[in-house]
């Protein structure tokens, strides 16, 4: 994300700490901050309840907060490029965008009336994260022996790096049904790897105002431009300072849900952020519930019950034979 635009905030919200520095100045990161946070399961509570598990497992998130990304960070401005090789192995990238206007608090870029632009910084993060991906395709290519599959792979990537075209959309362009399995290979690394080339889910950080009515002409900035290039996922709409606020004065998660109820909200920008994850990754969840343990499993969406039971141990898959499955309107 751009500096000053709430992700320290927002990353002390979702985790329930005060572990990120967040100050009026850009750059108040130095140092990345990492945390690990069980997502909150409805349904999986309700299921432990009604077998009465000694114990509920819930899914959970590592999330990673970085300095903010500037113009001219591929060529040294700012501190957010210093940090981009903590992110390179994240599933998801979590672009920040600030939705609101307060004369206090800085910004480092504006439009022509002096109000933050969120589709602006949209655009300045995603180049400079091109921009780092073209640096790191180019000294690939600099290795004296590629193969010559993956030689067409980097020289298709930088040119299209280059042009402004993200790994991603490269990449989807010179996959072919049936590749070698060398090749799809080496495909799936790039995708690791290649920051432009990972799923991006983008969260509008409005005010309280904004909080309460669903958004704002910002918010509705960043939704048309999501409509506009086909983005699958909608953009996430929360406050991250509600959701601190919530934290500071509450103790417990149903006494912050009732006060961010006073707002309209039904869920927490942590929940929000997870289920729009899990939708960008195109996974799903299933359980396993029993007097001993109720427990919620991460699975592709696209998963057999033999791959599925191979998440909960090795050997359940390999001597697999059937499985009873409920849904969970119907246990």
């Amino acid at each position: 994300a751009a500096a000053n635009v709430g992700k320290s905030t927002l990353f002390n919200a979702l985790t329930q700490s005060q572990m990120a520095q967040a100050s009026n100045f850009p750059f108040c990161t130095i140092e990345p901050n990492v945390a690990r946070v069980v997502v909150a399961d409805e349904r999986l509570e309700r299921l432990a309840k009604l077998a009465g598990s000694a114990r509920t497992v819930l899914t959970s998130l590592e999330l990673h907060d970085i300095a903010g990304l500037i113009k001219g960070a591929s060529e040294g401005q700012g501190l957010g490029n210093k940090f981009l090789g903590n992110i390179r192995n994240v599933s998801v990238i979590v672009h920040v965008l600030r939705c609101y206007e307060n004369a206090d608090i800085l910004h480092v870029s504006t439009d022509e009336l002096g109000r933050p632009d969120p589709v602006d910084d949209l655009s300045v993060v995603e180049t400079e994260l091109m921009l780092a991906d073209l640096a790191s395709v180019e000294k690939r290519l600099t290795k004296k022996r590629i193969a010559a599959t993956e030689s067409s792979i980097l020289h298709a990537l930088r040119d299209g790096l280059a042009e402004g075209t993200s790994a991603r959309a490269v990449l989807a362009s010179v996959t072919e049904d049936g590749a070698a399995v060398e090749t799809q290979r080496f495909l799936n690394e790039l995708g690791q790897q290649l920051l432009s080339a990972k799923p991006v889910l983008y969260v509008c950080n409005t005010d309280e105002d904004g909080a309460r009515s669903g958004g704002n002409d910002m918010t509705r900035a960043v939704q048309d431009e999501m409509q506009r290039r086909g983005e699958l996922v909608p953009p996430v709409v929360l406050s991250a300072a509600l959701e601190e606020e919530a934290l500071t004065l509450f103790e417990t998660p149903e006494e912050r849900m009732m006060y961010l109820e006073e707002f309209g909200l039904r869920e927490t920008g942590l929940t929000k952020i997870a289920q729009s994850c899990a939708a960008l990754l195109d996974q799903s969840v299933f359980y396993t519930v029993g007097k001993q343990e109720a427990r919620a499993w991460s699975i592709p969406a696209i998963c057999s019950a033999q791959e599925a039971a191979g998440k909960i141990h090795t050997d359940m898959s390999r001597g697999f034979i059937a499985a009873e499955t409920v849904s969970y309107d119907d246990y």
